[in-house]
C-alpha cells in the first residue's frame, strides 16, 4: 500500500524541519526490509569470488555485515530528525549472484515510530564497506537499488 499522505512529515507549516511528535502513538511492533546492491565489473568479481570474498582487510562479506549492525544503531546521530530507537533484532544477508552481491537488511523494535531508516541505514554502509575494501581492484564499481522493500508495524504497510 502506498503512503496517501500529501504533508511532508519532518517539515512544519512554515517550512522548518521538526522532529515528528510521537508520544501519542501506541508502541507496537515495528520491522522493515531494505536492499543494497553493489555491482562490480566481471573480472573484479571472478576474482572476488575465487577468493571467497576474502580482501587484504578479511572478510569482505562479515565485515559489512558488522558495519551494517554498527549503521543501523547509530541512525538517530547520522539522520538528524531521526528518533533514537532500541533496536530488538538487526539480520544483514549478503548474498552473491551475477557479478554482485545483494545485501538485504532487516531491522525490528518495539516502538513507537517504524525501522525503515534504520534498515536503509544498514543496507547502505553494508554497501559502502564493500566498496571501501573493493576499491583497490576496481573503481568501476556500483552501488545502486538502494530501496526499502518492506515494512510493518505502523499506520501504513509497505510491501514492494
Amino acid at each position: 500500500m502506498k503512503n496517501s499522505n500529501s504533508q511532508l512529515s519532518h517539515v512544519d507549516q512554515d517550512g522548518k524541519a521538526k522532529m515528528v511528535d510521537v508520544s501519542e502513538k501506541a508502541i507496537t511492533q515495528r520491522t522493515a526490509t531494505a536492499q543494497s546492491i553493489v555491482k562490480f565489473p566481471e573480472t573484479v568479481f571472478k576474482t572476488l569470488s575465487a577468493d571467497n570474498f576474502l580482501g587484504k582487510k578479511g572478510s569482505i562479506i562479515q565485515t559489512a555485515i558488522i558495519a551494517g549492525t554498527m549503521a543501523a544503531k547509530k541512525t538517530s546521530d547520522l539522520i538528524p530528525l531521526c528518533h533514537p530507537l532500541a533496536l530488538s533484532k538487526i539480520q544483514i544477508d549478503i548474498t552473491p549472484e551475477t557479478n554482485q552481491l545483494k545485501i538485504l537488511s532487516s531491522v525490528k523494535c518495539e516502538g513507537k515510530t517504524g525501522v525503515e531508516m534504520e534498515a536503509l541505514t544498514a543496507a547502505s554502509v553494508a554497501a559502502l564497506t564493500i566498496y571501501d575494501m573493493c576499491k583497490a581492484l576496481s573503481h568501476d564499481i556500483i552501488i545502486s537499488e538502494t530501496k526499502l522493500m518492506a515494512k510493518e508495524g505502523g499506520k501504513h504497510v509497505f510491501n514492494r
